[in-house]
């Protein structure tokens, strides 16, 4: 069993590595600006930050999903189990073991839950018996669903909607799940349920998990290994147990000082800001 906050029990083979990435929107909006990060085999990698820090952005570039947005790697380069896959048909990753979860819970809205589940088993070729089983896993993982899974997917609750974005996903068998703000709009019990189902996916399973959020305090909690983007660079990365106890980020990204906890706009200060950046 995975510690989620001890990368030693982390299996050492690099799946997925970006080195020096950047990323330009419109032929002239610089988003990315030499973003590097590596994503072991069985790891729970969290990329943090705020809103436009460029995590989106990173998913994208990974999954080949930014032409569609106008966006376009112009720099750097993207391996998947040491093969260059800048470029790749987003449809190729698929089959590869790599899939995105999007932001925002997309699903189809006028199929029922479970028609949204069998969706993402499309791409297999390994016959009825084995999507049933893989049915069955997800519907365990997500038992809400299963009592839902008849209804049609725009009638639910937002936190079943990203209950089956996440289900969905799993039907491909992946061996990486690229998961974008898992935690927007959700109650903080909710978000909790989510990332142990997260932790459990990771452990029983074996996925791999590069997952983008701005809720820093829940993701270093289930994560092994962060990231820290601002305005499209990477500002800090380590271990999560160590990165919560350091004090720029508690200060900066939880908001609690050697003083105690502060306000928001004490905590991004210019100065402190100017030294991140440096």
């Amino acid at each position: 069993m995975l510690d989620a906050a001890n990368t030693t029990d982390v299996q050492t083979e690099t799946l997925l590595e970006i080195n020096n990435i950047e990323v330009i929107y419109n032929h002239v909006i610089l988003v990315l600006k030499g973003v590097s990060l590596t994503v072991p085999k069985g790891g729970i990698i969290a990329l943090l930050g705020g809103n436009g820090a460029g995590k989106t952005t990173t998913l994208k570039a990974i999954s080949n999903l930014l032409l569609s947005e106008r966006g376009e790697v112009t720099k750097g380069s993207i391996k998947y189990r040491g093969q260059n896959v800048h470029g790749s048909d987003p449809a190729d990753l698929v089959r590869q073991g790599v899939i995105q979860v999007m932001e925002g819970r997309h699903c189809f809205e006028h199929l029922t839950v479970e028609e949204n589940l069998l969706t993402g088993a499309y791409t297999r070729t390994d016959g009825k018996a084995n999507v049933a089983a893989d049915l069955e896993m997800v519907y365990n993982y997500f038992p809400r669903l299963k009592d839902r899974r008849k209804s049609q997917a725009g009638y639910t609750s937002g936190g079943e909607q990203q209950m089956v974005a996440m289900g969905r996903a799993l039907m491909s068998r992946p061996e990486t799940v690229l998961l974008d703000e898992p935690s927007m709009g959700l109650a903080p019990q909710l978000v909790e349920q989510i990332f142990e189902i997260v932790k459990s996916i990771n452990e029983q399973e074996g996925v791999t998990f590069l997952l983008a959020e701005q809720n820093t305090n829940m993701a270093l909690k289930y994560a092994h290994y962060g990231y820290i983007l601002e305005s499209g660079r990477v500002v800090m990365d380590g271990p999560a147990d160590e990165l919560r106890e350091n004090p720029d980020v508690k200060e900066f990204y939880l908001g609690i000082s050697e003083e105690g906890r502060k306000s928001f706009r004490d905590v991004r200060s210019y100065r402190r800001r100017k030294r991140w950046l440096s």
